[in-house]
This record gives C-alpha cells, sequence and structure tokens, in this order.
C-alpha cells in the first residue's frame, strides 16, 4: 500500500468519525468502496453518499475537524479537501437523490482501521457506469474492478439499471467477451430486428 493510499484511509477514518458524532447518515461509494470490498486500491479521492439535506452539515462538520471546503461547479455534490486529498458529498449521483433507504443498503466493513458503511458492489459498479459518456470513456479502472468483485455484482441488475447508456452496454460486452461474467441471458431491452 502507498503513502497516498494511507493518508486516504487516515482520511476516512476522520470524515467516519466526524460525520458520527454529528449523527450524519453516510456510506462510502466510489473508488474506496470497491478497496473495501476486496478490490483494487484507489489514491484518487473519496466518494461519499450523503442525503441532500445534510450535505451542508456534513461539509461543516468536516471543516469542524481541520478540513477545507470547496465550492464545486457541479449542483449534485459538494466538496472538502483533507490537505491534498479530496473528498466529495454526493447527494445526487447520476441525478439519482440519495435517500435514507439508498443509505440503509449499505453494509459495515472494516476499511482500515475504521468500520464503515460501505455501498454494495452492485450499485458501485450501477453508479460508475453510468458515469461514462463521450467525455470519459475509460474502461481502464472499471476493468480490474469488474475482476476482482464479479462474484459480488449483481450482473443481471446491472445489465437493467444501465440498460439505456451505450457506453455501459459496450463495457458489458467487453466483459461478457473477457470471460470476466457469463454472458447475458436474456435481452434487458427489446430489439428491434434489422
Amino acid at each position: 500500500m502507498s503513502g497516498l493510499q494511507d493518508e486516504l484511509l487516515r482520511t476516512l477514518t476522520k470524515v467516519a468519525k466526524a460525520l458520527r458524532a454529528e449523527g450524519i447518515p453516510f456510506a462510502l461509494a466510489g473508488g474506496c468502496a470497491v478497496y473495501a470490498r476486496g478490490g483494487p486500491s484507489t489514491e484518487h479521492d473519496a466518494d461519499i453518499l450523503v442525503r441532500e439535506e445534510d450535505a451542508a452539515e456534513a461539509v461543516r462538520a468536516l471543516v469542524a475537524v481541520g478540513m477545507r471546503a470547496a465550492e464545486p461547479p457541479e449542483d449534485w455534490l459538494l466538496k472538502v479537501y483533507d490537505g491534498d486529498l479530496l473528498v466529495d458529498l454526493l447527494y445526487r449521483p447520476n441525478e439519482l437523490p440519495v435517500t435514507t433507504e439508498t443509505l440503509e443498503r449499505a453494509e459495515e466493513l472494516q476499511v482500515g482501521s475504521v468500520v464503515l458503511p460501505v455501498m454494495p458492489a452492485t450499485e458501485v459498479m450501477i453508479g460508475k457506469l453510468l458515469v461514462l459518456d463521450g467525455h470519459r470513456c475509460d474502461f481502464s479502472a472499471l476493468l480490474p474492478f469488474a475482476r476482482a468483485l464479479r462474484e459480488q455484482i449483481d450482473w443481471e441488475k446491472v445489465r437493467e439499471a444501465t440498460g439505456h447508456s451505450p457506453y455501459a452496454e459496450s463495457f458489458l460486452l467487453l466483459v461478457e467477451r473477457l470471460d470476466i461474467i457469463a454472458p447475458e441471458s436474456e435481452p434487458v431491452r427489446e430489439r428491434t430486428a434489422s
């Protein structure tokens, strides 16, 4: 594990402690959730799901423990920094609001020295696939994730949730062709005959 990964784990510990002290429900998502579930490590940032009504209070709680707030250009998350490490507080990723029910699907897992609520691998994969578009279509981080956590992912649910995305469809075809997952058993959406 690298020094940057150690710093990220220390940041996650600070985040968990601060949010729990204020009674703010949250869950770990993104690359850190992949790592927590046995996937490859990430050194990018920490994605934390919070409800929109808790987002501003979450920022205040993290600033109170020494982090600094940053103004994001997006309207679906807030950002704080712990030194140089970014923590994204996502309340509407992929235009889907984070709800109490969303957070209740998280499972308590050991992440470094702290136990955190971590989103299921299926939901993390869906979120990562829904981000793909013409400007962000890099499968290089998704392939190790799919390989490492393939048994934890409900691939039929992923297909259903991402069926409208040609980018997700392309990724799913790729992981099928690489024998990472089994081929689709039935079409998710009707395809018209040519």
